[in-house]
């Protein structure tokens, strides 16, 4: 490789620290009020009996997996399991579900299956327009379910289904990439969170 191409691939990685590092510093701006909330939240259900559903697709599936991964084993410390479950997981479920009614129920159909009042449903798109996640939010706030939104790009039409018992986790990015790996950092957010007000 010559020299030139090694260089403009190493401006290319650094600009993705670059722009990464600016996005979470605007999102620390105005996000973590909102997360405290979604750590309250999560501790109520959690301390009653209640579980957290995640959902989302692509990048965001592997999002509501580690999130879950996470509450059921560990986030940094040693402690009891935490109830969460993420809906991406189920191949049958999935598959039989996309095949017999639509891929846009793959979600919905579990929230009414597993969910009860008092859960939290946390959905994850970064578009905001995902459609089997509008589905579960959807079929979630007519149970009673509490909802957690990480979106970005303005939060679409997730943003229109909250209310003001809802938390929205909206990165300040248009960027698919950027919203993802700011998304990590507010699981990682709640995750600590959690775990001090339970354990702390």
């Amino acid at each position: 490789m010559d020299k030139n191409t090694l260089e403009a691939l190493r401006k290319r990685a650094s600009q993705h620290f670059l722009d990464s590092i600016a996005v979470k510093q605007e999102a620390e701006k105005v996000l973590p009020e909102a997360v405290a909330r979604g750590v309250l939240a999560m501790v109520d259900c959690l301390k009653s009996g209640g579980k957290v559903m995640a959902c989302g697709n692509g990048g965001s599936a592997a999002d509501a997996q580690h999130f879950a991964a996470e509450l059921i084993g560990r986030f940094e410390r040693e402690r009891e399991e935490l109830a969460a479950i993420a809906l991406t997981t189920d191949s049958s479920i999935l598959t039989a579900v996309g095949n017999d009614y639509s891929y846009d129920d793959i979600f919905s159909k579990q929230v009414r299956g597993l969910g009860k009042k008092g859960d939290i449903l946390l959905g994850i798109s970064t578009s905001g327009n995902s459609k089997n996640v509008v589905k579960a939010i959807e079929a979630a706030k007519k149970m009673g379910i509490k909802i957690i939104a990480f979106t970005g790009n303005g939060g679409g039409k997730i943003a229109s289904l909250l209310d003001k018992d809802d938390i929205h986790l909206c990165v300040p990015s248009t960027r698919t990439a950027r919203i993802q790996e700011t998304h990590l950092v507010l699981l990682h957010g709640l995750c600590d969170g959690v775990d001090h007000v339970l354990y702390d």
